[in-house]
């Protein structure tokens, strides 16, 4: 199972364009749909519990559902397999900058990607708003959830809203009961590495003069402390290595950040690429290493401390009856994403045809989700 499973994360890898929400879209199509690797409920369980934490949440996501299926191991292997596709286009990217800028090279072969991303994006808010709205009040959490999101951006609405819904089921609901969860071993260790490397970068980088140092005490602390995913992480990555370190020249970041938007995978691959052309004299190679290490590892510990924890904490009542308006909560953020991601199409009729038509492909004809993307590539060749 172990193998079919990492197989079918290469797969997803390989197809997942347009952000988180619609990473997420695929993993719904692909990983529980068409592989029952697991339900609906425990997909958006999963996304709600890394909304809360700082990192990508895609990835975590990603990776939670590997340590839930295998444990730490498989945990480890599904994170390699998802973001190493996206990490070496970006770290080749970043050494083919120079000839890129020469050429001219164009990304108009992903034109139609967005469109589609949102069709994505609106089949994950359908298929989960089916399974969270189970109530009046589910449904309520859903839609206001939804609007706030729209209408604050800030990444801390995110959790908040998350906290909120599950303090309004905690209140209003009775608890069914549950049988007793076996009590978990706490995997404190993680945690531990997690703040022993946090601070020993700090201090490291004070005391030294050291650029591979310097580079990943900046990329740790970017995924230590953004909440929000790539959207947040790339301005505030802007300031510290264009601005504050003067690594990257705006143009380069910028046009990083335009490659990265064209690649499959998780937004936070881009660090490759800063860190590439961060040390590109005569260190490129490491830079690329350090960069994407610093950025998605305190991601990923935090979640191997975090997910036993969470089990053996659902084992109480309060958890139990907060768990509807969180997940209610949680779809919420996936229809807001409908919204913002919609908004920011261009405002032509195929646009939102593909949209409406990728949606139908999954829904009704059941097309595999990697499929919708290659026929959008495709239409993206030929025209």
């Amino acid at each position: 199972m172990n193998t079919a499973f990492l197989k079918d994360i290469l797969i997803l890898s390989f197809s997942a364009f347009g952000g988180p929400s619609a990473h997420i879209a695929l993993a719904l199509d692909h990983l529980v749909k068409r592989k029952n690797y697991l339900t609906e409920e425990e997909l958006v369980e999963l996304m709600a519990l890394c909304s809360v934490l700082p990192g990508p949440t895609s990835t975590q996501t990603i990776t939670s559902i590997g340590y839930k299926l295998g444990g730490p191991s498989l945990a480890m292997l599904t994170l390699a397999v998802w973001v190493m596709p996206a990490i070496i286009g970006m770290s080749l990217l970043s050494f083919g900058y120079v000839y890129l800028q020469k050429e001219e090279f164009s990304l108009d072969f992903l034109q139609f990607i967005p469109a589609v991303a949102v069709g994505f994006v609106i089949y994950a808010a359908y298929k989960i708003g089916q399974k969270v709205i189970k109530s009046k009040l589910t449904g309520l959490l859903f839609l206001l959830s939804g609007i706030a999101a729209v209408l604050f951006r800030s990444p801390w609405v995110f959790p908040l809203l998350l906290i909120i819904g599950g303090l309004v089921t905690d209140l209003t609901g009775e608890d069914e009961g549950a049988a007793p969860l076996k009590r978990p071993v706490i995997q404190w260790k993680f945690l531990v590495i997690f703040a022993l490397i946090f601070l020993g970068s700090l201090i490291a980088v004070q005391i030294s003069s050291s650029q591979p140092i310097a580079l990943f005490e900046s990329f740790y602390r970017f995924g230590s402390l953004v909440f929000g995913g790539g959207q947040v992480l790339i301005p505030i990555m802007q300031t510290e290595v264009v601005d504050a370190k003067g690594w990257l020249t705006n143009e380069e970041f910028l046009t990083g950040y335009g490659l990265v938007q064209g690649m499959p995978g998780p937004v936070f691959s881009f660090s490759a690429f800063a860190g590439g052309l961060a040390m590109r004299d005569g260190m490129q190679v490491l830079g690329c290493i350090l960069g994407a290490i610093g950025i998605f590892l305190p991601g990923t510990l935090l979640i191997f401390f975090v997910y036993p924890a969470w089990n053996y904490m659902k084992q109480y009542a309060h958890v139990r009856k907060a768990m509807p308006g969180i997940n209610a909560a949680a779809g919420g953020l996936i229809l807001a994403a409908v919204v913002i991601l919609g908004g920011s199409l261009e405002v032509t009729w195929w646009s939102y045809a593909l949209a409406i038509a990728s949606f139908c492909l999954l829904e009704f004809v059941k097309v595999p989700g990697f499929l919708v993307i290659l026929g959008a590539l495709i239409l993206g060749f030929i025209f």
